[in-house]
């Protein structure tokens, strides 16, 4: 008789993995640190890795397509694509900042932000429509510590 395949129950129980859990999946299977992103980023992505090491991965053709596509996007500057991947929110993500007993939740989008139905470019615009001066977005938003040298 046939084994059952056991990707779906690994998949499946991503779900109700801790956080640590989900941490340590990431150490194993990706052999290094897990990026400081959702939980729902690292669920996709762990979902990913354990159906590739089980099922392979992309052919290479896809990956060269790929490669292709992004180097149209950020003219082939492979640090300007890495630092756009770690740093920015995947899009779906919600940003809550409470100001002056007021609580504003800001979307991220696939090509910058929206908040009050309206798209913005940058979160540094949104957090100068919300307080009336000028912000760092990122620092407003707690995605970025105003000491920190990044």
């Amino acid at each position: 008789m046939n084994k059952p395949d056991p990707i779906p129950a690994r998949l499946a129980a991503l779900k109700t993995a801790t956080t640590p859990e989900l941490k340590q999946q990431w150490r194993d299977l990706f052999d290094s640190e897990p990026p400081p992103f959702n939980r729902r980023y690292l669920e996709s992505r762990l979902a990913y890795r354990i159906q590739e090491l089980a099922y392979g991965g992309l052919k290479p053709e896809t990956i060269r397509r790929l490669e292709r596509l992004g180097e149209d996007l950020d003219g082939g500057d492979r640090t300007k694509s890495r630092i756009r991947a770690d740093t920015m929110p995947i899009a779906g993500t919600r940003l809550i900042r409470e100001w002056q007993g007021v609580e504003h939740a800001v979307t991220v989008t696939a090509d910058g932000f929206e908040w009050q139905g309206r798209p913005y470019k940058s979160l540094s615009a949104i957090a100068r429509a919300i307080t009336g001066t000028r912000w760092n977005g990122w620092v407003f938003f707690g995605l970025k510590n105003r000491r920190a040298r990044t």
